[in-house]
């Protein structure tokens, strides 16, 4: 029986807690790129009465995103997405976080795009980081919204002379996140369909603790220390945004990035977080 199919890029707490409020009664297609941690995700929410499959999904690489794409299909008409897949500063080195975060979600996009069903609706997950690096040009802005996705990776921007290090690659990649949603959300909105962006803050996740024991852990802590909200969120609260964005009550909601951060970027620019 074809049922509603929805695209989960990233096995990983925030990518889960989406999927769990907005995947009931849906085919899930959970795309990781350690299949065995796929698998295991997807056995816990089988358990939970979910229907979860499993598939080898490296974000960094466009013919496992094709191949993700190609097997949900078989299951019905792709009607969502979830992508929160992707690496850290503290993870990986700038070619890939270059590669992942900013090439594999502009590719994931665009091939869900392509396909996504009337009323359809996505989120992808970016980063308040994005937030914190000065404002690009607006030529730049628009390099990364629309450059084709296979020269994305050769624009000058994005060339190793002209970053600084891994932090500064996340942020770039995470700049060109919500650039490119708001590009995709006018091809999007042409068959009937929504995408937004979600920035979180620090969200209490594997990542996360990777951060916080990672070279700019004091910086992280001392940010959820000092911001409004004086601590961390969860990934619940990250799901709560997204079930409003992809539902019914979202729908005048495409091409937009939420923030959601504890007030963490508002402290950095007008408060005890100011350089």
């Amino acid at each position: 029986m074809k049922k509603e199919v929805l695209i989960v890029a990233g096995a990983g707490q925030i990518s889960l807690a989406i999927a769990r409020r907005v995947g009931f009664g849906k085919k899930i297609i959970l795309g990781n790129r350690s299949l065995d941690k796929g698998e295991a995700m997807a056995k816990l929410m089988n358990e939970a009465g979910f229907d979860v499959t499993a598939v080898k999904m490296d974000l960094g690489k466009k013919e496992d995103i094709l191949h993700l794409v190609e097997e949900a299909q078989k299951y019905g008409e792709i009607t969502g997405l979830v992508n929160g897949a992707g690496v850290s500063p503290s993870q990986a080195p700038i070619e890939a976080i270059l590669q992942v975060d900013l090439y594999g979600t502009a590719v994931l996009l665009e091939e869900v795009g392509k396909v996504i069903a009337e009323g359809g609706s996505g989120v992808t997950i970016s980063s308040q980081s994005g937030h914190r690096m000065p404002a690009l040009t607006p030529e730049q802005d628009e390099l990364l919204a629309t450059t084709p996705v296979d020269e994305l990776l050769l624009l000058e921007m994005l060339q190793p002379e002209n970053i600084r290090d891994t932090l500064h690659a996340y942020q770039m990649a995470k700049r060109c996140n919500e650039k490119r949603t708001m590009a995709e959300a006018v091809k999007w909105g042409k068959r009937g369909a929504r995408i937004n962006d979600i920035a979180p803050g620090i969200i209490v996740t594997p990542l996360a603790i990777d951060e916080f024991n990672g070279p700019r852990g004091d910086f992280y802590k001392n940010m959820f220390a000092n911001c409004p909200a004086g601590r961390p969120g969860t990934a619940d609260e990250v799901a709560n945004v997204a079930e409003l964005l992809m539902g019914p009550a979202g729908a005048f909601i495409t091409g937009s990035t939420i923030l959601i951060d504890g007030g963490a970027t508002a402290s950095y620019y007008y408060g005890p977080l100011k350089p």
